[in-house]
């Protein structure tokens, strides 16, 4: 019987080799919530839009900070659907008067509302954690992000990582 090949990753960074600076973008990454607030827009989207700016920025510094990015941007797409759907039924409710049963307007109210306490708990351990320089693994969105960052099944070119002539280059 022919043995399961198991997948292979990189190495995680420990604590101490990651240099201050990438601690404090890691740590960044879980701040982008407050995107809204410092907008002074209530719009659920500005978070998001923070996110994927703040992904797309930061994601080729390390692998330490990739992987906090993509788990932070990941983890915010419910929580910002949510918040998009409670905003739409308010919209509709006040000023469209549409009436809607109480118990599913006020069920889902607070499923939203617990929703984003639970998301902005697990973000601020997760800066913490980040800004420590350890790994803070989502239920869900932790084995994406390490399976997208960490697998060696994708190469990502870092601005750390040392270009040498004459290395396996992808074909053209």
């Amino acid at each position: 019987m022919p043995e399961q090949t198991e997948q292979h990753y990189h190495p995680l960074p420990q604590p101490d080799e990651i240099p201050e600076r990438e601690r404090e973008d890691a740590m960044g990454a879980y701040l982008m919530m407050f995107a809204a607030v410092a907008s002074a827009l209530p719009l659920p989207v500005i978070n998001l839009i923070a996110a994927v700016v703040y992904y797309y920025v930061n994601r080729r510094k390390s692998r330490f900070v990739h992987f906090h990015a993509l788990q932070s941007l990941l983890s915010q797409l419910p929580t910002t659907f949510m918040n998009w759907g409670l905003l739409f039924w308010v919209i509709r409710i006040w000023f469209m008067e549409v009436t809607v049963a109480d118990d599913i307007f006020y069920g889902y109210l607070y499923m939203t509302i617990a929703a984003n306490v639970f998301y902005v708990i697990f973000s601020f351990v997760a800066a913490i954690k980040a800004r420590r320089g350890k790994m803070y693994y989502f239920l869900f969105f932790g084995r994406l992000s390490y399976d997208a960052v960490f697998s060696a099944k994708r190469e990502f070119r870092y601005e750390g990582d040392p270009i040498t002539p004459g290395s396996n280059l992808p074909p053209k």
